[in-house]
């Protein structure tokens, strides 16, 4: 009932998969990772409380050890602090498709070309009134992406995902009707995805007119920013290699991140992000060995 032959992507198989639900929870993760023993037992705990419509895990890299390794697990230690942030306010702001869990009976079916569908699922059943919690103690353990390439595509996808979504979940924008939802979201989401790439692309040539015009502190300010970029592209041209210091790492994904909101807009536009998946190369996970 569930096989088909062809690839449709992974909300077609959710929205065919759910036809068949009939527990009053449900759980997903995806194929390349690793659940701790006790990750369902955490994650069903939280609904003893009517209103929570979803949890969502934590995401681990088990190779922190390589440029995309350590910039990956640096990424997910402060995604993991805000998501620790939102539940406390009130609701996380999308979970993790790597280990998410929900009521059944909350399901709405995705549009077959959803790209991130873990984010607008749980999202929808914000809007419906009710939250998403954090549980750190459910996790999905996987490796990273095998090269700084296919780490750069992963994150093109989610971005152009991250474009398609606000223009699905435009409802969230309103703060009449949800204004601790609406000031999450915009916060959380919309300001990453939008305006703060942007934001950084004016930056750059703004300094260089700044201390041309005005000297002094505004040379420092545009050092500073030439180094960090600098950093972040000599790491690019050596594929990461030699780059899992701390600082090197924030530069280089930091860079890529936003670079990637960019091309993932494009993307986006021209409607050239299939829903599903490329399968990635991923690096031998240190949790196997």
């Amino acid at each position: 009932h569930l096989h088909v032959p062809q690839r449709g992507g992974k909300s077609m198989a959710e929205n065919r998969a759910m036809q068949h639900v009939d527990t009053p929870f449900v759980v997903f993760t995806d194929a390349n990772t690793t659940l701790n023993p006790e990750a369902v037992r955490e994650l069903v705990k939280h609904y003893q409380d009517p209103k929570v419509g979803a949890v969502s895990g934590e995401k681990k890299i088990t190779t922190p050890d390589s440029a995309p390794g350590a910039g990956e697990g640096l990424y997910w230690k402060y995604e993991s602090f805000l998501k620790r942030c939102d539940s406390r306010i009130y609701s996380l702001m999308g979970a993790a498709g790597e280990l998410v869990s929900f009521r059944s009976a909350l399901f709405a079916p995705l549009e077959p070309d959803t790209i991130l569908d873990d984010f607008v699922q749980s999202l929808r059943i914000v809007q419906q009134g009710y939250r998403v919690v954090y549980e750190p103690l459910a996790y999905a353990s996987e490796s990273a992406s095998a090269s700084l390439p296919e780490e750069m595509e992963r994150k093109i996808r989610i971005c152009a995902g991250g474009w398609q979504s606000m223009s699905r979940l435009t409802a969230l924008l309103n703060p009449l009707r949800q204004p601790v939802v609406s000031f999450l979201y915009i916060s959380h989401r919309v300001l990453r995805w939008s305006l703060t790439p942007l934001a950084l692309a004016l930056l750059l040539p703004l300094s260089l007119g700044l201390a041309v015009a005005l000297g002094g502190i505004y040379w420092v300010l545009l050092a500073g920013q030439v180094l960090f970029y600098g950093a972040a592209w000599r790491g690019w041209r050596a594929g990461g290699a030699g780059h899992t210091h701390p600082l090197l790492v924030v530069s280089l994904f930091f860079s890529m991140m936003n670079v990637a909101v960019f091309l993932g807009f494009r993307r986006w536009v021209r409607k050239a992000q299939p829903a599903a998946w490329a399968k990635a190369s991923r690096q031998p996970s240190l949790a196997g060995s």
